[in-house]
């Protein structure tokens, strides 16, 4: 494998990163969640709005990161 196709394959996992660390750490969060009694007493929409304000953050989250970056340059 050349230097140039190893660089362009280390810049992509950097890209993914973002990806992957939330994803991991919503999982468990996930997981230990489904786990405690208290869950089989949620109602429907309650988890509805808790999903949609979870991506609420995940986006407000996302948009800060971008700005930094973008400023930082």
């Amino acid at each position: 494998m050349t230097q140039q196709a190893e660089a362009e394959r280390r810049q992509r996992r950097r890209r993914l990163a973002p990806f992957w660390v939330p994803l991991l750490v919503g999982l468990l969060s996930l997981s230990n969640m489904i786990s405690k009694p208290g869950f089989a007493m949620l109602r429907g929409s309650d988890v509805v709005q808790l999903i949609g304000t979870g991506m609420c953050f995940g986006v407000a989250l996302a948009t800060l990161v971008v700005f930094l970056r973008s400023r930082a340059k």
